[in-house]
């Protein structure tokens, strides 16, 4: 019998949000499932909850609310996050995006954390 776990859009409005929600829905209150985007690549693969049949999906419901609040003004507090952290070689890139995203240009968190579901877990998400 095929898992499902549940995210509710309307608490998802920020990347943190994300992180917390994906966490408790996967594997309960104060859950982990990543708290980046590689370590929720990691997770998506297996070994952090899901089952190990891999028999899984993630309903993603108000999804909308999400996709707008994790757009380019999320996007861009998180690119300053992680350019004040980031390896020297990799600052040009990244302040490249968050010229982008300042400007409402370019992929979003949201646009990210999709990828990263569809790369990793094709079909699995459904957006509701």
């Amino acid at each position: 019998m095929t898992t499902t776990y549940v995210l509710d859009g309307n608490r998802i409005l920020t990347l943190e949000d994300f992180w917390r929600e994906i966490g408790e829905a996967v594997n309960g209150p104060g859950g982990y499932f990543g708290k980046s985007l590689d370590a929720f690549s990691d997770c998506l693969r297996g070994g952090f909850g899901t089952p190990e049949d891999d028999d899984f999906k993630v309903e993603w419901h108000d999804h909308d609310r999400s996709r707008q609040a994790l757009g380019h003004a999320e996007t861009a507090r998180q690119l300053e996050t992680q350019l004040g952290r980031c390896h020297f070689t990799n600052r040009d890139r990244i302040a490249e995006e968050l010229a982008a995203a300042r400007s409402g240009r370019g992929g979003t968190v949201f646009d990210w954390l999709i990828e990263i579901f569809e790369d990793e877990t094709p079909g699995k998400l459904v957006l509701c």
